[in-house]
């Protein structure tokens, strides 16, 4: 059940939306950590814009997390409804993003291949549950490093459902104004603004190879010819040069043979067309 918060709390739980709280922000906002009455500690998104976007964008949210019950989503608690744009509130994952694990130095734990090949597995099972399980699939639209949150015992947690498009049961694609995130969007609904779910399996491709390579998925400070981490992935495969990109600790740490299967498992996310690409329930079996 969803719990209704007041203004008031939030302001106290946020000490006035101070900027020492702030945990995340984008286009669409800020997010703030909150620390509430009983000492829950929680995130608290609030959007910077007044607009009919972010009004359908919060009905949304609520509308796809209400019908969601899976330990790997980050969980809604609640809302604020006295503001314009109302506010929501979130478990909070203590340990930050994929993106932010992957791309600094610092974080040895994720030179260890069990780590990374558990991470993908918990993403996978979760986009083919938004897919399959439920009363209306969700299309989750902007599968990224960053919206793969992990919790102290690096359990995953997918974010951002909001951004999400529910499929009506007739249909298999939506057309929908593009939107997403660059290096990680799908060429195909680049092309032709057709949401389907398989935009979602070109996303997650790219996380694959994100996972192996250690490269973000866009990258301005490489040549031109590798700054797109998916076509520069699949030209090493193509020419059979996968290891010059894998990261060499993965090489020394994991199993060869499974390294060249979950590499060969990204080739089939990234193919250009989305008939192409297997379903993400038959890529969560393959992890």
């Amino acid at each position: 059940m969803v719990k209704m918060f007041t203004i008031k709390q939030l302001q106290e739980a946020t000490d006035n939306y101070s900027e020492n709280n702030i945990i995340g922000r984008g286009g669409f906002g800020m997010v703030f950590k909150g620390k509430l009455p009983n000492n829950q500690i929680v995130a608290i998104k609030r959007s910077l814009k007044v607009d009919s976007t972010q009004v359908e964008q919060f009905i949304n949210e609520v509308i796809a997390l209400s019908q969601i019950n899976n330990r790997n989503v980050v969980k809604l608690l609640g809302c604020c409804l006295e503001t314009e744009v109302p506010l929501l509130v979130y478990e909070f994952i203590s340990n930050g993003t994929l993106h932010d694990h992957l791309h600094d130095e610092g974080k040895v734990e994720f030179f260890i291949w069990d780590l990374r090949l558990r991470i993908p597995a918990q993403v996978a099972q979760v986009l083919a549950y938004l897919h399959t399980a439920i009363s209306i699939p969700i299309i989750h639209k902007d599968i990224k490093s960053a919206n793969i949150l992990l919790d102290d015992k690096y359990t995953t947690k997918v974010a951002d459902v909001g951004a999400s498009k529910l499929v009506p049961v007739d249909q298999e694609r939506l057309g929908t104004m593009v939107q997403g995130t660059c290096g990680y969007l799908d060429p195909q609904y680049m092309q032709n603004g057709e949401l389907t779910d398989k935009s979602d399996v070109y996303s997650f491709g790219v996380v694959l190879a994100e996972l192996l390579t250690r490269e973000k998925a866009i990258s301005y400070a490489k040549p031109e010819s590798e700054r797109c981490l998916a076509i520069h992935f699949l030209r090493k495969l193509r020419e059979e040069r996968l290891f010059e990109i894998l990261d060499e600790k993965l090489v020394s740490d994991g199993s060869i043979e499974q390294l060249k299967e979950v590499a060969n498992l990204a080739r089939r996310c990234l193919y250009l067309k989305g008939d192409d690409h297997p379903t993400m329930k038959e890529v969560a079996r393959e992890l």
